[in-house]
C-alpha cells in the first residue's frame, strides 16, 4: 500500500533522495522512480561496501551475507535488485551522487561523492560536558550471525572492567534479552538511545572514551566529536569469535572497517573465553 501511494510522487519527482541502498523496500522504490537524480545518504559502514559492489558491477548484497548461496527469496527478488543496481549507475540521463562520512577506496566511475563532515551537528551541539568514566557502544554483530553470543558478552566484560565503563549503548538491532543477559552478567547499565549515537555524544554527558568494536561509529563520532578532549577507541574481532555461518569476507571487512578509521585508538582484541 505504501509503495502504490508513492507511485505517483516517484514517478514525478526530479530528485530522490534515499538511505540504505540495500534495502529491498529502497530497491523496489527505485524501480518505479524516473528522477534524473539519485542522492543516497548514509553513514553506515554498508555504504562502503555498496560503492565498492557499484563500481565493480556486483549484485548488491550486505556484507555478512557476502559468499552464502543465494536463498529462494533472493533468486525472486533478484530482477528487482538488478533493475535497482543499474538505476544507482549514473548515465546520460541519470546522476548519481553519495553524501556520506564514509571512506571509499573505490569510487564508481560518474559517481559524485560528497564528504558528510558533521559541521552542522558540530554547529547545533554541544560542546558536551565530559565525564572521567568510559561509555561502550554496542554492536548487532550477534544478532546478523557474524559473532558468537558467548564471546561477544565475555568480550564487552572484559573491555568494561578495564577501562571503567560504565554504561552501554545499545545498538537498534539489538535483542531484548541479550541486552538483559549483558546488562546482569556485566554490571553495565543499558541504554537504548532515541537520537542517533552521534547527536547523544555531542549534547553529553559522554565518557572521556569511548569504546567500540568496528561499526559505523568508529567514523562518525570522531567527526562529531572534533575539538573535544573524548577518546573513541576501537577494539578488534578476534576470529575465534567468528560462527560458523560468519561470511567468510566477514573478518576482512570489520578490519576495514577499523583500518580505515580516522583519529581513533585501535585496541588488540581482548581475551574471550
Amino acid at each position: 500500500h505504501t509503495i502504490g501511494g508513492l507511485a505517483g510522487r516517484l514517478r514525478r519527482a526530479d530528485r530522490v533522495v534515499l538511505g540504505d541502498p540495500f534495502s529491498r523496500y529502497v530497491q523496489l522504490l527505485l524501480t518505479i522512480t524516473k528522477a534524473r537524480d539519485l542522492v543516497v545518504v548514509d553513514d553506515g559502514t554498508a555504504t562502503m561496501e555498496f560503492v565498492a559492489q557499484l563500481a565493480r558491477g556486483e549484485r548488491l548484497v550486505r556484507w555478512h551475507r557476502k559468499g552464502g548461496r543465494p536463498g529462494p527469496r533472493d533468486l525472486v527478488f533478484a530482477p528487482v535488485s538488478s533493475a535497482a543496481r543499474k538505476r544507482l549507475t549514473p548515465s546520460e540521463r541519470r546522476t548519481v551522487e553519495i553524501f556520506s562520512s564514509m571512506p571509499m577506496e573505490e569510487t564508481p566511475d560518474g559517481v559524485t561523492v560528497t564528504a558528510n563532515t558533521f559541521a552542522w551537528t558540530r554547529d547545533r551541539f554541544g560542546p558536551p560536558r565530559i565525564t572521567k568514566g568510559a561509555d561502550m557502544v554496542g554492536t548487532s554483530l550477534v544478532e546478523t550471525g557474524v559473532v558468537d553470543g558467548d564471546r561477544y558478552l565475555e568480550a564487552v566484560r572484559s573491555l568494561a572492567k578495564a577501562h571503567g565503563a560504565t554504561r552501554y549503548f545499545a545498538h537498534r538491532r539489538e535483542s531484548a534479552e541479550k541486552l538483559h543477559r549483558l546488562a546482569v552478567e556485566t554490571g553495565l547499565e543499558v541504554v537504548r538511545p532515541d537520537l542517533p549515537l552521534e547527536l547523544i555524544a555531542r549534547r553529553g554527558p559522554i565518557g572521556r572514551t569511548i569504546l567500540s568494536f568496528p561499526s559505523t561509529v568508529v567514523h562518525t563520532l570522531p567527526l562529531a566529536l572534533t575539538g573535544t578532549e573524548v577518546r573513541v577507541a576501537v577494539c578488534d574481532i578476534d576470529p575465534a569469535w567468528l560462527t560458523e555461518n560468519a561470511s567468510p569476507r566477514a573478518q576482512g571487512f570489520l578490519s576495514g572497517v577499523t583500518g580505515t578509521a580516522r583519529d581513533v585508538h585501535r585496541l588488540s582484541a581482548v581475551s574471550a573465553v
